[in-house]
């Protein structure tokens, strides 16, 4: 494969694609952190069928062709359209609309796939002889566990049985994109860190390797670039950092609940549907605990927002990775997370941060106050930043990771 930067486009080459980049999250960012080295080493075409235009920009930057619809797909979240499933099949038809996919797919030597909302029913248009690998940064949450059909407050929505009835369905569909990948010639499937491969086998019964995510120290630097703004946020110090989307699954209704009493105010970046972040702020109110809902942040904020926190906390429920903890590191801010998930790849307890008990929150009040201390907030910020070193979590090494699993196929 050539690349983009050094000999232009070619007949053979990589297509990168993920359904829809509007949640603007993690998984987002981190696709587009690696696109640059991935535009180095191949020739790239980007293929979504919800587009941002950050992304449009970046691709334009790197003069890589972007394919999309001429309307933004959206995934539909009416309670008829989740039991039904009916998402994929409005997402497959998407991508058979889009302009350019089919000769550019049929083109390639490789696909690879970011998985979210609508990248599966990609997987019906790439031909036979084109490569495939997966990055299932998690199983479906929403079909294999119940943390996604509960309110803010951990309460279930519905009954918990009956929904999982109902998505019966959907989710034998889900089971079976998933083996149908497995039984394709020249397939990978890989998890975003070890927790997420064993639970893709758990939950789907198939080998999954693992490729880390990537952290950019330009946009996470050790110390304050100009481009960081230097005013302070309308928030109460000393302050916590939570990021993700208000929800049960992202424990930010459990991270107010922990931080009453500690008398540390809470910075939430992520925001929400609009009657959760109402409800998010009555408890806070309750519980006596500051909050900030920041607006949607650029790179420089967001690391100046971290710069100056006692701490960046989560108490999120199974998370796949977390770059949070990472973000931190690299920014010097101690990372307070709940001992599970991802989270154990990146954090060693006492020694780059901490790892707590979900219900023990004097745990977390005095872990809070460890934070605090300057001494420990050096050793901890260099033990976090040889973590990332050993880890080795740059976007080249993400780029030659992901050449070796395609090497293989």
């Amino acid at each position: 494969m050539t690349s983009n930067g050094e000999h232009g486009p070619s007949a053979g080459g990589l297509v990168v694609a993920k359904g829809s980049f509007a949640a603007m999250g993690g998984a987002e960012r981190d696709l587009m952190r690696n696109l640059p080295a991935f535009a180095r080493r191949f020739s790239v075409s980007v293929a979504t069928l919800h587009p941002v235009p950050e992304l449009e920009l970046l691709c334009s930057e790197l003069g890589v062709p972007l394919i999309s619809p001429d309307e933004a797909w959206e995934m539909p979240i009416d309670a008829l359209s989740t039991v039904l499933d009916s998402g994929n099949d409005t997402a497959a038809k998407a991508w058979q609309g889009c302009s350019g996919l089919a000769e550019t797919l049929a083109a390639s030597d490789a696909v690879h796939l970011v998985s979210g909302d609508g990248s599966l029913a990609l997987l019906e248009h790439v031909p036979d002889s084109v490569a495939i690998h997966l990055h299932l940064l998690e199983p479906h949450r929403g079909l294999h566990e119940d943390v996604l059909h509960r309110e803010i407050d951990g309460s279930p929505k519905r009954s918990l049985g009956l929904t999982s009835a109902l998505l019966s369905r959907a989710r034998r569909r889900d089971i079976e994109a998933i083996r149908g990948l497995t039984d394709r010639p020249c397939s990978a499937i890989s998890g975003n860190s070890s927790y997420t491969a064993a639970r893709i086998g758990e939950v789907y019964g198939v080998e999954a390797g693992v490729l880390l995510p990537s952290v950019v120290s330009d946009e996470f630097p050790a110390k304050a670039g100009s481009d960081e703004p230097t005013e302070s946020q309308d928030i109460v110090a000393p302050y916590s950092v939570n990021v993700g989307r208000a929800s049960w699954v992202k424990g930010t209704w459990e991270t107010v609940s922990m931080l009453a009493g500690s008398g540390i105010s809470l910075a939430h970046v992520g925001g929400g549907a609009a009657e959760d972040l109402v409800r998010l702020t009555q408890h806070a109110e309750s519980c006596g605990v500051g909050l900030w809902i920041a607006p949607r942040l650029s790179s420089p904020e967001m690391a100046s927002l971290i710069r100056g926190a006692r701490a960046v906390v989560s108490m999120a429920h199974g998370e796949p990775f977390g770059l949070t903890p990472v973000e931190a590191f690299s920014v010097g801010t101690p990372a307070l997370m709940v001992n599970e998930g991802g989270f154990l790849d990146s954090v060693i307890d006492g020694v780059n941060g901490r790892l707590l008990p979900r219900s023990d929150y004097d745990a977390w009040h005095s872990a809070l106050e460890q934070a605090a201390d300057s001494g420990t907030r050096a050793l901890w910020t260099e033990a976090g930043r040889t973590r990332i070193a050993e880890m080795d979590l740059s976007p080249d090494t993400h780029c030659h990771r992901l050449e070796s699993i395609l090497d293989c196929l």
